[in-house]
């Protein structure tokens, strides 16, 4: 099974239950341009409606940082006025979105620096893990551009309020130590094991059974009030999924007959 991306700045591997969205932007130190903006919707579209996909893990493509944010280099273009600054705001939203409307776990693999826009791909992200030594920032402040209340939405849920305006009002760099203390990341990783331990982290998730992580997002999400949390009825109606799924039998029956389940999502 092939996801194919319109544009090659966006890839996509699948291995084990795993979709690897790879950000491969080398040239710009893999900021994100207007293209990859709007290629992000169907893509994530793509990956959720994939039923052997069980977790999905965003990175930089090998050897390349996170993201760097957006494409300064088409702010005299894309975003040259206020109709154009809109237009692409509205692009950024969506790719926001689209991560967040995931049903299925996502993970931010973050290496190198986390700038701008990247803060926001991560935010978005149910699960953000760094290696030492990454940078983070939101330079916003240095540019003069604005961000939407409805993206700002995420980083706000990600690092509260307070936290959120040192941010944007220093515009100053965080250690990967302070995006850990300030509670941004849920885990920081050595850089000798970051690779293996995000993989690790993945291949645990994979194995578990994914309507269960599906209404547990869903509650997790809807009981922290985050952008675009289910409503309570659409949660109600996951968990009841659960206990009627083959899923639920076969969990039960491994735990009795001391074995690990293998679970299908039916």
């Amino acid at each position: 099974m092939t996801i194919t991306s319109s544009t090659p700045k966006l890839r996509i591997d699948l291995a084990h239950g795993v979709a690897r969205l790879l950000i491969d932007n080398g040239a710009k130190r893999n900021a994100f341009d207007l293209d990859m903006w709007r290629a992000l919707p169907p893509l994530m579209a793509a990956i959720d409606a994939e039923p052997d996909v069980r977790v999905v893990v965003i990175s930089g493509a090998s050897g390349l940082p996170f993201c760097s944010g957006a494409d300064i280099s088409e702010f005299s273009t894309v975003r040259a006025t206020s109709a154009g600054g809109r237009a692409y705001e509205e692009a950024n939203v969506d790719a926001f979105h689209a991560i967040s409307r995931c049903a299925k776990p996502t993970v931010a693999a973050i290496s190198g620096f986390c700038m701008g826009g990247g803060i926001g791909i991560a935010a978005v992200c149910d699960l953000r893990v760094a290696r030492e030594g990454t940078v983070f920032g939101v330079p916003a402040g240095r540019l003069g551009v604005g961000y939407p209340p409805s993206a700002m939405r995420y980083v706000v849920a990600a690092v509260g309020a307070q936290r959120a305006m040192e941010m944007f009002f220093t515009a100053r760099r965080l250690t990967a130590k302070e995006a850990l203390d300030i509670g941004f990341l849920s885990r920081l990783l050595e850089q000798e094991t970051f690779e293996g331990g995000v993989d690790d982290l993945a291949a645990t998730i994979a194995a578990n059974a994914p309507l269960t992580l599906r209404a547990a997002k869903a509650a997790i999400r809807a009981a922290a009030q985050l952008p675009n949390a289910p409503t309570p009825e659409e949660c109600e109606a996951l968990a009841a999924q659960c206990f009627d799924s083959a899923d639920y039998m076969e969990g039960r029956a491994a735990f009795l007959e001391k074995r690990t389940p293998k679970f299908t999502g039916r």
